[in-house]
């Protein structure tokens, strides 16, 4: 029953998030001060989250579950700050467009459509394969993190790489 209930939560988190972002993402805060200094920021948030990351898996291979949940509890808190701070950026300045050239472009923007699908895949893949473990279904849990880990290690991963990217482009 329980369970029943956080998969409906889950279900309308995961669409919601999609649909806010995509919707604040149109909307321009009048009268502001650019949020440029947030790009690094974030970037190093996703760099920690993909350490943290790695550091759990490593912490529940060791045994260690309390460990394993403070760094996945971390990580999820990690990307909640970085969907705030990312949000606030691009409310407050405008996107900057990729400057690079040939061959590099379409690894750019192949690396960044990739992030992007993916990152909107992970959330219900993050808060489902959560949720086993809190309800202690961890059978369930360890068989939905194989999937869950890669896909949220290849998006902490590619929002630095993008971020390196681009932060050459962005107006200083």
């Amino acid at each position: 029953m329980k369970e029943k209930r956080f998969n409906k939560l889950i279900t309308v988190v995961s669409v919601v998030i999609p649909v806010v972002v995509a919707l604040l993402f149109g909307v321009k805060l009048p009268n502001v001060e650019p949020l440029s200094f947030l790009p690094p920021i974030y970037a190093t948030t996703n760099g920690i989250t993909a350490v943290l990351l790695v550091l759990a898996v490593v912490a529940i291979k060791k045994g260690n579950q309390r460990l394993h949940q403070q760094l996945m509890s971390t990580c999820i808190a990690l990307s909640v700050l970085f969907l705030v701070m990312y949000i606030g950026y691009h409310m407050t300045s405008e996107s900057t467009p990729y400057g690079g050239e040939g061959a590099i472009r379409y690894f750019y923007f192949f690396i960044l459509i990739s992030h992007i699908l993916l990152s909107i895949v992970l959330i219900p893949l993050v808060l489902r394969t959560y949720a086993k473990a809190y309800l202690k279904d961890f059978e369930a849990h360890r068989k939905m993190a194989k999937y869950t880990f890669p896909l949220w290690l290849y998006v902490a991963v590619t929002g630095v790489v993008v971020y390196i990217m681009i932060s050459p482009y962005y107006a200083h």
